[in-house]
């Protein structure tokens, strides 16, 4: 019986009990078959519940790189790693070789050394989807340098926040990017970040719009040149299983970015796992993932779980609506996919424009779909099922966060049958439990209750980058003993889990989780704005968008409403990036406030959704008067 490829029904449920009743054994022998390891661990775990300490293979010594490139060039060095698709259709398509990218990651890997980053160092990587962003990330982790991936969409402000939080000594950038028919002045971000941040050293800039850009003298260089001089061969740093890999920021109900922590030996093990079986991957498929690498969707089944299985990657640099919407299928067409990852929001899209976008490809060549990023509604379930996946491929709906670093709950493609909207089973050696407000646990089917997962798996993220305390605090104090999702979940007659949706103050628009928090501190910076409360509200293509209500300090001559929402939008906009601007603005006299000052958000949701049936119980707030005045006033 494998334990690394789970075969069909019976053994699936093997799997999971064997996972649960005896988790050591099961993640030692997973562990122990399929990698390469310096030095085995001296124990499987170390888990400290109470401090919400984690420890995975522990003393283990490994290279995640060793993993993904160097065991495979005996047998696979000439198959092809990473397919790069540019964002223009007319621009050849590169096929990057397992040898071909061990060399370019080792020249990467000895310019990083030559420029001084040194294990532990942390180096911030803003790179549009071009080889050079998958070759940074992983020439980091062949020397022990964390990497700190920031989407390439996110404003100036947001970079410096991210640099700062975590020390970067380093900015890995490109002159620009290419987005559909935009160009990104890439470097002109950065410009406008480095003055206010004062561990960066050096700023390396790669090459890809061949714009005229500054280079200020002894801080930026050309990395080409720097390429050119480098070794194509490297000595990959010996980490310890528990040493830091990367650092990933994800929005939080406070106005400062999360650096989640994610360590080497466990992240290895468990992404290596969840592709193999979740996307049911072969050894000669072709994987393609839309998502960018400045999200945890892209470390984890763009670049680390497909490269550890030896598999081949798409690297897709453009957008499904560029040069028209038969893009993504054309894409899967021309390099004959096989299995498709992408997310609700773009299939949402996409299912509104004409069938004959996509029935222009027969799409013989795919075998498993996926969804990822939020929780794909029915209608977009059915079309994406039906049309894409032409009703013969199983469409695996995931579910898992950037903390949990890998896929949680999803169906595995012939294995476990589907059921629209429904993310399903849990993988092996993951526990959820739905918990009531009370903290009980809810027992038995057809319930709902706050999802919680109860031992923790080898990818939880260990840690917030500096802040441990607000770790404890954000994933572990809500329901003690377990880590808290902070999503909703529902649990069938057959136990399979369906996500309803966040329980807290994030809302996933797009597949991006955006913290209220740090919209609303953008937004009352605005001179006219006295104060605001963002909520979110169902939308046919994002899924969520985003719905301010506004207080407005007294408006001067010469200034509407209409020129301070669009200052308000573009203030978002500059200060954390375009994906968080608001679809509706309405501007209020006030906001439900209970007596203690807190903003009731329930109330602000419903009126959002146009929902006025029931606001609950009201007693608690100080201007109950103010409901019916915003609701009249929705727009």
């Amino acid at each position: 019986m494998s334990y690394y490829t789970i075969n069909d029904l019976e053994h699936y449920f093997k799997m999971y009990k064997k996972s649960v009743r005896e988790p050591r054994k099961f993640w030692d022998r997973i562990a122990d078959e399929n990698f390469v390891w310096y030095q085995k661990w001296e124990k499987v775990f170390d888990v400290d519940m109470q401090e919400a300490k984690f420890k995975w293979f522990v003393d283990a010594k490994v290279n995640i790189t060793k993993n993904c490139i160097d065991r495979h060039l005996a047998r696979k060095g000439e198959k092809t790693a990473i397919i790069f698709e540019p964002n223009n259709p007319d621009e050849e398509a590169q096929h990057i070789s397992y040898n071909e990218l061990y060399k370019r990651v080792s020249k990467m890997a000895n310019v990083l050394r030559e420029q001084g980053v040194k294990k532990g160092d942390r180096v911030c990587i803003y790179l549009p989807m071009i080889p050079d962003l998958a070759v940074a990330v992983l020439a980091c982790a062949r020397i022990g340098a964390i990497h700190s991936v920031v989407f390439a969409g996110f404003s100036a402000g947001a970079l410096e926040a991210r640099v700062n939080d975590c020390g970067a000594k380093m900015v890995i950038t490109s002159d620009g990017g290419y987005r559909g028919d935009k160009t990104i002045n890439l470097k002109g971000i950065v410009d406008e970040a480095m003055p206010k941040c004062p561990s960066i050293e050096k700023v390396l800039v790669a090459k890809r719009t061949n714009s005229d850009v500054p280079m200020q003298e002894g801080r930026d260089f050309w990395l080409q040149p720097l390429l050119d001089k480098a070794l194509d061969n490297s000595v990959a740093e010996i980490m310890d299983s528990e040493d830091p890999l990367f650092i990933l920021y994800t929005s939080g109900s406070t106005g400062k970015p999360k650096g989640m922590l994610h360590t080497t030996g466990g992240y290895m093990v468990y992404t290596a796992y969840t592709f193999k079986n979740v996307f049911n991957y072969q050894d000669e498929d072709i994987f393609w993932c839309t998502a960018d690498i400045g999200w945890i969707t892209g470390h984890s089944y763009i670049l680390y779980g497909p490269l550890l299985n030896g598999a081949t990657t798409v690297l897709f640099e453009g957008v499904p609506s560029y040069p028209d919407f038969s893009r993504f299928w054309e894409v899967i067409e021309k390099h004959k996919v096989t299995q498709f990852y992408t997310a609700p929001t773009a299939i949402r899209s996409l299912s509104k424009e004409s069938l004959e976008y996509v029935q222009k490809f027969p799409l013989r060549s795919l075998k498993v779909i996926g969804s990822v990023g939020e929780p794909i509604n029915e209608e977009a379930w059915h079309w994406y099922n039906d049309h894409v996946g032409g009703k013969r491929c199983p469409l695996v709906d995931t579910w898992w966060q950037t903390e949990t670093g890998g896929i949680m709950i999803s169906p595995i493609p012939f294995v476990t049958p589907t059921k629209p909207t429904y993310a399903s089973l849990p993988l092996p050696g993951i526990q959820p439990v739905l918990m009531d407000e009370l903290r009980n646990e809810i027992e038995g089917n057809q319930v709902t209750g706050s999802l919680c997962i109860k031992f923790p798996w080898p990818s939880i993220a260990r840690t917030i980058w500096g802040d441990h305390q607000r770790y404890k605090e954000t994933y572990f104090t809500a329901f003690p003993g377990k880590y808290f999702t902070g999503d909703g979940a529902l649990r069938d007659e057959v136990g399979y889990y369906r996500i309803t949706g966040r329980v807290d103050d994030v809302v996933i628009v797009s597949g991006h989780n955006l913290g209220t928090a740090p919209i609303e501190d953008a937004i009352n910076e605005h001179p006219a704005v006295a104060e605001s409360a963002i909520v979110g509200f169902p939308h046919d293509i994002k899924g969520n968008a985003l719905y301010g209500f506004i207080i407005l300090k007294e408006i001067g001559e010469g200034r509407d409403r209409a020129n301070v929402a669009k200052e308000i939008n573009q203030l978002i906009s500059d200060q954390i990036g375009p994906i968080a601007k608001l679809d509706k603005i309405q501007f209020v006299s006030g906001l439900p406030k209970t007596r203690s000052g807190k903003i009731m958000r329930r109330i602000l949701r419903k009126i959002a959704e146009g929902d006025f049936s029931n606001f609950g119980d009201t007693s608690t707030l100080l201007n109950p008067e103010i409901i019916d005045q915003i609701k009249n006033e929705r727009v």
